[in-house]
């Protein structure tokens, strides 16, 4: 059994949580297969599995950022033992002789701080296990990770934790987003908000500041039960030990899973005041497979006809950050509130925001809501019932 960490951004891990809890891959009590084993640290969620479960979970998950395999973890308090204690480590089930490096690493608190010597090390440890040297690629882009195996180094406290990346690029990249509009949104954060906002994917969703789509194709990704991986390569297929046929067989078994177009599946409406922007969102949709399945349109926040059945409004509005700096949202969150209140008695509504007081000019009652980071601003899922 391998001991596997899945990555989650800051405030997502209850739901990565929650995933692998409905994937198998953790017990329904929230614990790993092993129950005597710590399961939950900062940053994610770890847990224990065989190279089916690694694979299964780069495919299913929506959440995570990023899977990786634990390769060791040792104390070192100087670079010669830090070489000869990672030489020992199996590289060879994870890569080729010579295949280079993409080091990610990071120090605290310890007699080993110089990263880039750390990374060299490790890098010299590698090549003595596979009797090969591994070339050093400093990690600069997740472009980089089509030719290089991600190797993730954290020392703290003078103990050493190597991991191997399973993903390559990060989870979020699901394949279909070639195109965004400005400050796009995450797919990994849009599936946790709609995991959090509680809708369940069969009532009615709006979005009516869409952007490039993100939320509203995550949805119907949701609706239909649409592995986010299945269309995107991994890390692992890289790896020596690589079974394309268990790979296959996840795949089918995601397949027969899938709710088919048309089957009951709930209304999804994305619209935004930037044409070009729902022109992206529609290419985007396209080759997610679910532009059948979500109604896009141009309109301002003001004219938005959401159905006549209550549903879910989930939505990322301009925060005054980026996009809208020193510009004022005030009358903006105020039609907001107004739309809402007018057209939406008895709906759900979920959404981003960075300010408390522009959250109040809508005129809801809204919670104090899950902190979460989008493109290095602090925000909150902040939620209300819109009164009847």
């Amino acid at each position: 059994m391998e001991e596997i960490f899945a990555v989650s951004a800051p405030g997502v891990k209850p739901y990565t949580l929650g995933e692998l809890k409905g994937l198998g891959l953790v017990n329904r009590e929230g614990g790993p297969k092993k129950d005597s084993e710590r399961f939950e640290e900062p940053g994610g969620v770890t847990f224990y599995g065989d190279l089916g479960d690694i694979y299964r979970a780069n495919l299913h998950l929506r959440t995570a950022s990023r899977v990786l395999v634990r390769l060791g973890s040792f104390r070192a308090t100087a670079f010669s033992e830090l070489r000869k204690k990672a030489g020992r480590l199996p590289w060879e089930k994870y890569m080729l002789p010579g295949q280079a490096l993409a080091l990610r690493v990071t120090c605290h608190k310890s007699r080993l701080y110089h990263s880039d010597a750390v990374a060299e090390r490790v890098a010299g440890a590698a090549g003595d296990r596979l009797g090969k040297p591994s070339r050093l690629s400093k990690f600069k882009n997740e472009d980089e990770l089509a030719a290089a195996q991600m190797v993730v180094v954290r020392v703290v406290h003078d103990h050493c934790t190597i991991s191997i990346d399973s993903s390559g690029e990060a989870l979020h990249r699901r394949g279909y987003r070639l195109a965004t509009a400005k400050a796009p949104l995450r797919e990994t954060l849009a599936a946790a908000i709609l995991l959090a906002s509680g809708w369940g994917a069969d009532v009615p969703l709006v979005d009516p500041f869409c952007g490039s789509g993100t939320i509203p194709i995550e949805a119907a990704l949701l609706a239909r039960r649409l592995a986010p991986g299945r269309n995107r390569l991994f890390a692992f297929m890289n790896w020596p030990g690589f079974d394309r046929q268990v790979l296959d067989q996840l795949l089918a078994e995601a397949q027969a899973a899938e709710r088919p177009a048309g089957d009951g599946l709930p209304i999804i409406l994305g619209s935004d005041r930037d044409a070009g922007a729902v022109k992206l969102a529609q290419e985007n949709a396209g080759r997610a497979g679910v532009l059948d399945q979500i109604d896009f349109s141009c309109r301002a926040i003001s004219v938005i006809e959401p159905p006549a059945r209550p549903g879910w409004v989930v939505t990322n509005p301009p925060y005054g950050v980026r996009v809208s700096a020193n510009h004022d949202l005030r009358n903006l969150y105020a039609q907001f509130g107004k739309v809402l209140r007018a057209g939406c008695g008895g709906w759900q509504v979920a959404m981003l925001s960075n300010d408390p007081q522009l959250v109040a000019n809508t005129g809801l009652d809204f919670n104090e809501g899950l902190g979460l980071v989008n493109g290095g601003v602090a925000v909150r899922l902040v939620q209300t019932l819109v009164p009847v």
